[in-house]
């Protein structure tokens, strides 16, 4: 099973979201439809950057540093990196 770190962006509330998730695709809908929570008042998530793992610990790992940085910028660069 795959296992993928992502980030994803709303225009509307101009912030990111950091995740982990075993189904991308199923997630993204998820967060674009479920009423609550940090993503709920908005519906236009998009994905702007992905890591794919192996192991459920590793992409854990990795949610938790990229969450821990609490910097806008360095979360900018690593979706500008993506995007080249």
């Amino acid at each position: 099973m795959e296992h993928t770190v992502y980030i994803l962006y709303s225009i509307i509330k101009n912030k990111y979201y950091i995740g982990y998730t075993a189904n991308i695709e199923e997630k993204i809908v998820r967060h674009n439809q479920k009423p609550k929570g940090f993503t709920g008042s908005t519906n236009d998530w998009q994905l702007v950057y992905s890591e794919k793992y192996e192991s459920k610990s590793e992409a854990l790992m990795r949610e938790k540093q990229i969450k821990n940085w609490k910097s806008r910028t360095k979360i900018e660069e690593l979706v500008k990196s993506f995007n080249l």
